[in-house]
């Protein structure tokens, strides 16, 4: 702005980032809510409010032309070599390029996301089983990850700011590593897994089943210790995603980061990918395989109790073997202080609205207050927020549920709906992340374009999300809530007369399909008295609440009443839905990249990872009421 007792900022000089313009920043600089646009505004427009600058503070004597460059504007850009002190292989100097830090910021991106998103998640069932705990318990357990990141996220992203960043994920990997590895320790000091009696599944008509006893175990106490590993997991994962993205931004030209960014994005996602494979191999595992004991158990028995532990341990070491070399990169990437000088800020200031404020702020924590009011007033950042808030309240949903949906509606067993809704999942949303930020940069959008692109694309999802009114299917019968047993009991009630002397179990769901077609809720509550173990899938015989009876086979003929698992569904919509939900997914992850570009371009230079924090600890706000219903 050029006024008579004005100044003029670079900051809020609106153009194209391709516009070969520098400036020099002075060490005054002027503080204003923004908005984005890409227009040109005229300096001599008569709403810029001059007098009011003058009530509200003199003018700042370190004022300077702008034409003139201060030796000391770029000073705060510590350029620096590859190493620690005086220790300087050359061969470090290859990884002292943005290229070389995305490589290990998308290595302890993958990391995190293994760990939180991936094996906690796919290991919470065993810890429930192995150390007695209530599923509201495990749910706060899982939860605890996103309590210490709301409580931390604005903390670190302000104070990081002005700090040394690559130290600061440093400091993130040994978090994450640490609480991996407290996350494992009750398997090493809660003793061997002792196995229960057998259970059985099939009608015991004579005498009393053996249910779960009440006991005064002191396993659950380890809660605490799993709570504390996801707050520290929590308080490692909050530099990365805030200080970890700006120091990105901070060193690459404005049409490029947004390709850095995405790439960076799609690893975190991929990441509980990862984890949900390896969880998934490691629990075949017996869990006391360091032991080297056997058992007589296999998968299918209910006593089985998986490897989980393993998991933690790999990613243990795996982030701490990324600390050092997060403290050899320097504060900022050689060329850092000439692509700072050459970026022009998209955005104008709105009237009424200018503060000056002095080079050091936002040094002290007591600006802290000031610098987060100035973000709340800014309304094109908390549009923004909202909107990506909103979209994860959406996909959360998406992670929680499509399994549970794809299982329910269309027939499928529970692993298998979980594999598909990660097939559709996971690289729908990677690519959508990646196809983000390759478009923002190849067009070089302004922060206007690249917010009516992140729009276009989100009205795309929403058309596309109608898809799961118009793929449904109808519910196969089953016995007891849909269908009647033989024309008797009452819907609701799964016990009738045909299984009333079995003394059945609702806490375990094992369904089985009949051979008339109908579902049961167990082989026991379908009156089955006898089995063949050792089929695949197990079989079931002699089952009074089946009415298409034969002749009772033995156990090395073909023939059987009831076989374990779901009915096979009739419903041919299902390759349809997959496909839709598919280009859903991807069209709702590409707007997140320019989103998160356009937060970085609508907000001053010195509140970008303040900015970032604010945005995901609404993320987490909003995701983990959801995430506790699901619990």
């Amino acid at each position: 702005m050029k006024g008579g007792k004005g100044i003029e900022n670079p900051a809020f000089v609106s153009s194209s980032p391709d516009t070969p313009r520098r400036f020099s920043a002075s060490p005054s600089y002027v503080e204003v809510s923004v908005l984005c646009s890409s227009t040109q505004r005229e300096d001599s427009q008569p709403h810029e409010p001059q007098e009011p600058q003058k009530s509200r503070e003199p003018p700042l004597p370190s004022a300077t032309h702008p034409g003139s460059r201060e030796p000391e504007s770029l000073s705060e850009f510590e350029e620096g070599p590859c190493g620690w002190g005086n220790f300087q292989p050359q061969c470090f100097q290859l990884c002292n390029t943005p290229q070389g830090f995305l490589v290990h910021y998308c290595l302890l991106a993958l990391t995190q996301g293994v760990v939180v998103n991936g094996l906690v998640n796919i290991s919470i069932s065993t810890i429930e089983k192995r150390y007695e705990m209530k599923s509201s318990l495990t749910g706060l357990i899982s939860s605890s990850y996103d309590i210490a990141f709301c409580l931390l996220s604005l903390f670190v992203s302000y104070v990081g700011e002005r700090g040394h960043k690559p130290r600061w994920l440093a400091f993130a990997s040994f978090m994450i590593g640490l609480g991996a590895l407290v996350f494992s320790l009750p398997k090493f000091f809660s003793g061997k897994y002792q196995l229960g009696s057998p259970f059985e599944d099939t009608c015991l008509a004579t005498g009393n089943r053996t249910g779960c006893t009440s006991s005064s175990s002191s396993l659950s106490n380890y809660l605490y210790i799993f709570i504390l590993g996801q707050l520290l997991l929590g308080t490692g994962g909050t530099p990365l995603y805030t200080l970890g993205t700006a120091f990105i931004d901070d060193s690459l030209p404005t049409h490029k980061s947004s390709l850095y960014i995405g790439i960076g994005y799609s690893m975190s996602i991929l990441g509980p990918a990862i984890g949900y494979v390896l969880g998934g191999q490691l629990l075949t595992m017996y869990i006391d395989v360091g032991l080297g004991q056997s058992t007589g158990i296999t998968e299918d028995d209910p006593r089985w109790l998986g490897a989980w532990w393993i998991g933690f341990l790999l990613a243990w070491l795996f982030a701490w073997s990324l600390i050092i070399p997060f403290s050899c990169f320097p504060k900022h990437l050689p060329g850092t202080a000439e692509i700072q000088d050459g970026k022009i800020s998209q955005t104008h200031q709105s009237n009424g609205s200018l503060q000056y404020t002095d080079a050091n702020f936002g040094k002290s924590f007591k600006d802290f207050p000031a610098a987060l009011k100035n973000l709340m007033r800014n309304t094109v950042f908390m549009c923004l927020v909202i909107s990506t808030s909103s979209e994860a309240l959406v996909t959360t949903g998406f992670a929680t549920f499509l399994p549970k949906f794809i299982e329910n509606q269309f027939g499928l067993s529970s692993s298998f709906a979980a594999t598909l809704g990660g097939a559709v999942l996971i690289p729908g949303a990677a690519l959508g992340q990646i196809l983000g930020g390759i478009l923002v940069s190849k067009f070089k959008m302004t922060c206007k374009n690249t917010m009516k692109f992140a729009l276009l694309t989100s009205l795309i999802a929403l058309v596309l999300s109608f898809v799961f009114v118009y793929t449904s299917c109808e519910n196969e019968p089953f016995a007891g809530v849909s269908e009647s047993y033989n024309g008797t009991g009452d819907l609701g009630n799964l016990t009738t007369t045909c299984n009333a002397n079995c003394n059945c179990m609702r806490s375990y769901y094992y369904p089985v399909c009949g051979r008339d077609g109908v579902q049961y809720f167990s082989p026991c509550f379908a009156g089955c008295k006898n089995s063949a173990p050792q089929r695949q899938p197990k079989i079931y015989y002699n089952c009074s609440c089946i009415e298409m009876k034969t002749e009772t086979p033995t156990a090395a003929s073909f023939g059987f009443e009831a076989k374990a698992g779901k009915c096979e569904t009739r419903c041919t919509n299902l390759p349809i839905f997959l496909g839709i939900f598919f280009a859903a997914i991807v069209f709702t992850f590409m707007a997140g990249t320019p989103i998160t570009v356009s937060i970085l371009r609508c907000v001053n230079q010195r509140q970008r990872s303040l900015a970032l924090g604010t945005q995901f600890m609404m993320l987490r706000l909003l995701g983990m009421p959801l995430f506790l219903l699901h619990c």
